[in-house]
């Protein structure tokens, strides 16, 4: 139990470091286009990882395997398709709708750990889904009128991140936290260089004026160290000790600390409904920690269940 609240709380904490950070990265990809800024991210966080498992933690080596590797890889793969479709996304749809239907992650992810790993959730957390989900409708107030292509990459997108905690907690028991995340970052690196090259002007990417401009530099130091090389290794070392339905909750956290964030450093403001949209996303992650006995509608009445 207490793993199970360690885990959370740290979960809790990469959410609270990605939705913080989020302004950053949109300062940043003004100067520096999108996959650029990913493919330097992730680089720089593998290399500070390599360093970590090399000095304190080299014999998980001793473990690595083509499985090993193959596993880090797929976990990887998941992880960078849901940030290139993403990026796609937003080239033509609303940042709003973009926000809501990539936290429709937090149904996906129950219904795949249904189907791909026969794992059931608790009816508290249903409840703490369909809680948290209309809260992101009403934090981003979706037009779901109007569906574009856009709309549809940023589907695929959330369906990527799902899939990424999914395989995520699958894996990160059977195999070395570090050693894991280490491979998982590095093929996003490798992937995201390669996206730049092939789709993006990467002379004009890689332009020195650019990289060494002070919000580049802050958002590639702050994301690397924090939001990606910390954050992954977070979450690889502590989702083997609660459920992939539980964190999903946990990440629909994440638009909440972002509109926090805008609030207290870009002077953003929110709506009643934003607002009323923050306090169910909350209120959704706390029905699924809390045990069904202590939710009054859930407690099971023996003379309907028998």
């Amino acid at each position: 139990m207490k793993k199970t609240i360690y885990a959370d709380l740290s979960l809790l904490l990469v959410t609270l470091i990605w939705g913080t950070t989020f302004v950053l990265v949109q300062n940043a990809i003004d100067f520096l286009s999108p996959f650029a800024f990913n493919g330097i991210r992730f680089f720089i966080a593998a290399i500070l990882l390599i360093i970590c498992l090399l000095i304190f933690e080299r014999k998980q080596l001793q473990f690595l395997d083509f499985k090993l590797i193959k596993s880090g890889v797929l976990i990887g793969f998941w992880l960078f398709l849901g940030y290139v479709t993403q990026t796609i996304g937003l080239l033509y749809t609303t940042t709003s709708k973009a926000g809501f239907i990539t936290g429709l992650s937090v149904v996906l992810v129950p219904l795949f750990s249904m189907i791909l790993l026969k794992q059931m959730p608790s009816r508290n957390a249903v409840l703490g889904v369909i809680t948290a989900t209309l809260g992101l409708f009403l934090l981003t107030m979706t037009d779901v009128s109007s569906l574009n292509i856009g709309d549809g990459f940023v589907f695929i997108c959330a369906i990527s991140f799902a899939m990424h905690i999914i395989f995520t907690g699958k894996f990160s028991s059977k195999y070395p936290s570090l050693l894991l995340t280490v491979i998982q970052i590095t093929t996003v690196a490798v992937l995201s260089m390669i996206s730049s090259f092939l789709f993006e002007d990467w002379q004009n990417s890689f332009n020195m004026s650019n990289l060494l401009s002070n919000s580049v530099i802050l958002a590639l130091i702050i994301t690397s160290v924090f939001a990606t090389a910390m954050a992954f290794f977070i979450q690889t070392n502590f989702q083997k000790y609660t459920s992939a339905t539980r964190v999903a909750l946990i990440f629909a956290m994440e638009p909440v600390f972002a509109a926090i964030a805008g609030y207290l450093w870009a002077d953003e403001r929110l709506s009643v409904s934003a607002l009323f949209g923050c306090i169910l996303i909350f209120m959704g992650m706390i029905f699924a920690e809390m045990p069904v006995n202590k939710i009054p509608f859930l407690k099971k009445n023996k003379s309907i269940e028998g």
